[in-house]
């Protein structure tokens, strides 16, 4: 009976949630990754390989004998679709405006201004990293919606990791409800993960492009939450709203 206590002891030391350096330590083992991952796929990119890996997802997601024609049943196809365009341009700036919108109106002034702030920044980063790699579209297979951009990293696996990740980082910071902040982050990392799905799905990237994308974009928020986390703690911009019939 002594052991398991002592395991259960040494893990509650490491990873309790007492313990905010480990979760930082976690934090920034979890970037560096991501970071590595980046490196790595952009120089494959820039001396133009194509993973093996890369046309075998491709291949393996349209049906045998006709390339045009993605594996599922019909629906699967318009459903892809809608959801790919939740990482265009047009959605995520709507949905910016709206976030912002909705600080401005709880009187949190300064947490909206730092929100458009971290956003069109990342939408700047995105843009570099675009012009930086010129990666063809896949021709592996047919397109089944129109692109016009270079193909390393996916904008809207990027994109959407950016603005997602991003506004749930920072609207959770805003709040103290454990079960909030779960919640919103929970969702963007669903979003983010539909959208990237969809854009191999469609055939219009590789894995290895939807792959960068995740990464920048994830590296990009935890960035700013941790910015975020700074001001707030600086008093630079408000602090978290009081929960709701909850103990804080």
């Amino acid at each position: 009976m002594g052991e398991p206590r002592r395991v259960a002891a040494w893990y509650g030391a490491m990873f309790g949630p007492h313990h905010a350096d480990s979760k930082v330590l976690l934090t920034f083992v979890g970037t560096a990754a991501s970071l590595l991952a980046i490196f790595w796929l952009g120089s494959e990119v820039l001396e133009g390989d194509v993973f093996a890996l890369d046309k075998a997802i491709l291949r393996g997601l349209r049906t045998a004998g006709d390339a045009g024609v993605p594996i599922g049943p019909h629906w699967l196809r318009s459903t892809a679709i809608d959801i790919t365009a939740l990482g265009g341009v047009t959605v995520l700036t709507l949905i910016t405006i709206l976030v912002v919108g909705f600080l401005l109106a709880i009187r949190k002034q300064s947490m909206a201004l730092y929100v458009a702030a971290a956003v069109a920044s990342g939408a700047l980063v995105s843009s570099v990293l675009k012009s930086i790699f010129v990666r063809p579209r896949p021709e592996l297979v047919p397109h089944l919606v129109e692109v016009s951009s270079t193909s390393f990293p996916s904008g809207h696996a990027m994109n959407s990791a950016m603005v997602y990740l991003t506004l749930a980082a920072l609207l959770a910071r805003s709040q103290q409800q454990r079960s909030v902040r779960v919640y919103l982050i929970g969702i963007a990392m669903l979003l983010t993960l539909l959208v990237g799905i969809t854009r191999v799905y469609l055939g219009v990237h590789w894995p290895s492009d939807v792959l960068a994308g995740w990464c920048v974009g994830a590296v990009w928020a935890v960035i700013c939450s941790g910015v975020g986390k700074l001001l707030q703690r600086k008093r630079k911009i408000e602090q978290p709203s009081p929960a709701t019939g909850d103990a804080a």
